[in-house]
């Protein structure tokens, strides 16, 4: 027979956020909510919503050495892995190993969105790549 240690008492406290809930990155046709990253997920992961206008492009192609996982909540979202696009429909799982190029763009009429987790912390980048998209908006998919 086993015995169960008593579970560590956590720092940190559960998170629980109404639909829309979080916070808000408008990036013009491009909209990030952040719904837990850094201290409240000691720094392991983060998620968040993104959320694109329709006929928009994205960030544009481009890797990192983390992962990327997506999951489409709304709408299609067209994501590119490597070189090939796909469209990924509502329910849509996506799972991008860190290195591989991608991207994701919303070539719909309809609005579309995701939520997206990655490993480590992404939040402290948001004020840059906010002021990226001011510079740089999202244009219509060709």
């Amino acid at each position: 027979m086993t015995t169960r240690k008593p579970a560590r008492k956590s720092a940190r406290k559960p998170i629980v956020l109404p639909p829309g809930g979080g916070r808000p990155y408008p990036m013009g046709r491009l909209r990030a909510v952040f719904k837990a990253d850094c201290d409240e997920t000691a720094r392991a992961y983060s998620i968040s919503e993104w959320w694109l206008e329709p006929n928009t492009t994205g960030p544009g192609a481009h890797s990192h050495p983390e992962d990327d996982v997506f999951f489409v909540i709304e709408g299609t979202m067209s994501i590119l892995i490597g070189k090939k696009w796909i469209d990924a429909p509502p329910g849509s799982f996506v799972l991008v190993p860190g290195g591989v190029t991608h991207d994701f763009e919303n070539r719909s009429r309809q609005r579309a969105g995701m939520l997206n987790f990655t490993p480590g912390v992404f939040e402290p980048e948001m004020e840059g790549i906010a002021q990226w998209f001011k510079e740089h908006p999202a244009g219509d998919v060709r």
